[in-house]
């Protein structure tokens, strides 16, 4: 098992999507397409996620990264907290917020020891988070305890029986991050015992072929040009349970 030095370590030196961007890291052009990027390949997120419906409340952002997801809740009104066990990530996020005018708490922390008290959030965000962390049972239960009884929690995880985790194998191109110290995948029935602690826990698979700015070569040009609208055509109640994204809405 990975330690937590060991994964933080590696996210001080990675930036999620760094490669679709040519402006300087902490610019204004930069966090621009980190947002749009992220909100083009992950589209389903602005219609699964109500980040207009927590004005007032408080919302919780475990591995925050640059705070592109943590802007939209800020934006809609919550009051928000974001940690990461990066201080480079926490760095960037500051900056974002910053330069939209936008009023965060961020703070550098382990996910699997939070510093904050229980029943301290209306919602906690950790998308994207659980799949990198060295004890992600440990992370879950320090997610639900800082939840507030009734509140909501959404994670996201990685799917082992994907499309894109088949295609990865068959066409030998390695999956993004796959050198990180952790790197997790789930069935749907091990993501539910994994949130087995909250009283109603709803999976949706998610993200599907959408064309890629990070590959080039024939491989790219194959899975832009071919492999994308071919696996769009098929009937989404056929194909559905195969997403490379598992979401979880969950209650306590």
């Amino acid at each position: 098992m990975a330690t937590v030095d060991e994964v933080r370590a590696y996210w001080e030196q990675h930036i999620h999507d760094l490669e679709i961007t040519r402006h300087p890291v902490g610019s204004r052009g930069f966090f621009d397409d980190l947002d749009q990027y992220h909100f083009e390949k992950l589209h389903h997120l602005l219609r699964l996620v109500d980040f207009d419906g927590y004005r007032g409340r408080r919302v919780f952002d475990v591995g925050c990264g640059a705070g592109v997801d943590l802007a939209r809740f800020a934006r809609g009104g919550a009051i928000v907290t974001g940690v990461d066990l990066a201080r480079s990530a926490i760095a960037l996020a500051r900056a974002n917020f910053e330069q939209q005018g936008l009023q965060g708490d961020f703070r550098v922390a382990d996910g699997e020891s939070l510093p904050f008290g229980d029943n301290s959030f209306d919602l906690v965000y950790a998308h994207g988070v659980v799949q990198y962390t060295a004890n992600p049972e440990r992370l879950v239960a320090e997610c639900r305890r800082v939840l507030k009884p009734g509140g909501d929690a959404v994670f996201q995880v990685y799917n082992r029986i994907s499309w894109l985790n088949a295609l990865s194998h068959l066409m030998k191109v390695g999956l993004e991050h796959q050198d990180a110290p952790v790197l997790l995948k789930y069935s749907i029935g091990e993501f539910k015992r994994l949130l087995r602690g909250f009283t109603d826990v709803r999976v949706v698979p998610e993200r599907f072929p959408v064309k890629s700015r990070l590959h080039g070569g024939w491989k790219g040009a194959v899975y832009n040009g071919l492999f994308v609208g071919a696996f769009n055509v098929l009937p989404r109640s056929v194909v559905r349970r195969f997403g490379w994204h598992l979401l979880a809405f969950c209650r306590k």
